[in-house]
Parts: structure tokens; sequence; C-alpha cells
């Protein structure tokens, strides 16, 4: 699984339906409305680069209202949630 975040420059006039319509895009599993220089922050979860490509380039970039995105593909996920949940299972 291949997880990138979406930073999303969005008409300030349409940012409550820009965030609906993105979160509706298949390969985006959550979208954040956001303070400071952006106004949106969408996750996207795909199986392949391509896929990733498909879904910011292809579609998340056509939703009226994107002005502007920039992509970050994680490497490592680090997470309390998932330790704790590590640990309340057995785990070392």
């Amino acid at each position: 699984m291949l997880t990138a975040i979406v930073l999303i420059d969005a008409d300030a006039s349409r940012i409550p339906e820009v965030a609906q319509e993105v979160a509706e895009l298949d390969g985006i599993s959550e979208v954040y409305s956001v303070t400071g220089d952006i106004d949106l922050i969408a996750l996207a979860r795909v199986r392949e680069h391509e896929d990733l490509a498909s879904v910011v380039a292809d579609k998340l970039g056509k939703v009226e209202g994107v002005l502007r995105t920039q992509t970050y593909i994680a490497f490592q996920a680090y997470s309390r949630h998932d330790l704790e949940q590590a640990f309340h299972i057995g785990l070392d």
C-alpha cells in the first residue's frame, strides 16, 4: 500500500465543495480542512505508483476549485495508535 499526503490550495469560495468532491474520489481515504498556507490535506492510499498518478493528476487535479497541489509520498508510518494496538494484542 502506497500512502501519499496531498496539500491542496483551493478557491476560497469552494473549500467545502472541493473537500467533499475530493473525499469521494477512489483512492482518497481522508480530507482535512486546515489552517495555514494551504486549505486542505488529503490522504491518498493506493496499491501502485500508477494509481497515485491517476488519483492526483487525473482526478483530484481536475476537481473544480483545486488551484494547486503538492504531493508527498510516505516512506514509513510512525503512529502511537499503531504501537498501542501492537502492545494490546501482546506483541513485543
